[in-house]
């Protein structure tokens, strides 16, 4: 009997779940691309460096182009479809909008994603290659426009908008946590 190269697989997204017959080299892209029709996640350089196409997976940034469909089965994934609650846009999402936080818009919904996880990875405590007390005790360092484009360093925007991401991912990050201030130190 030949081995198979396809199995069923249920996937969880954006709280939805959609069962898939998948060829097991089927990336988690793919999937929500051309099977799924969520096409806000984008197809940049697959080979996982540009980050066009992160999503989230059970909270944490994953570049779906690298992530098999089959190993996501019974994770929780969020789109950027997903982000929105109804017609209230996620904090990062209005704070991307009001900002400008895009230009031409291919690397945005990627970067969103990003900048959620970031937040809530600062929000955690967990530190970056730029932080400079990392010891637990400490707790979450300022989150810096230094600390911002480090920990967003994975994603790369060619349209050259960073200063606006940076600003963006603050001010969602100021509105998390209640501070005020926030966005004018990640402006400077």
């Amino acid at each position: 009997m030949a081995p198979t190269t396809s199995s069923s697989v249920t996937l969880n997204i954006n709280g939805e779940k959609h069962t898939l017959s998948v060829d097991h080299r089927t990336t988690l892209l793919d999937a929500l691309r051309e099977r799924l029709d969520l096409t806000g996640t984008k197809k940049g350089c697959d080979q996982g460096q540009c980050g066009a196409c992160t999503v989230l997976v059970d909270g944490r940034r994953t570049v779906s182009c690298l992530q098999l469909a089959v190993a996501a089965e019974d994770r929780e994934i969020t789109t950027v479809e997903g982000l929105a609650e109804g017609e209230r846009l996620h904090p990062v999402q209005q704070a991307f909008l009001d900002l400008d936080g895009f230009q031409c818009g291919y690397c945005t919904p990627g970067q969103i994603c990003s900048a959620v996880a970031v937040i809530e990875e600062h929000a955690a405590g967990w530190p970056s290659a730029v932080t400079d007390d990392v010891r637990p005790e400490a707790g979450p360092p300022p989150l810096t426009p230094q600390e911002i484009r480090e920990r967003m360093s994975g994603n790369l925007c060619r349209c050259g908008a960073y200063v606006s991401i940076v600003e963006a991912v603050a001010r969602a990050a100021a509105e998390r946590t209640g501070a005020t201030g926030a966005t004018e130190e990640a402006a400077a």
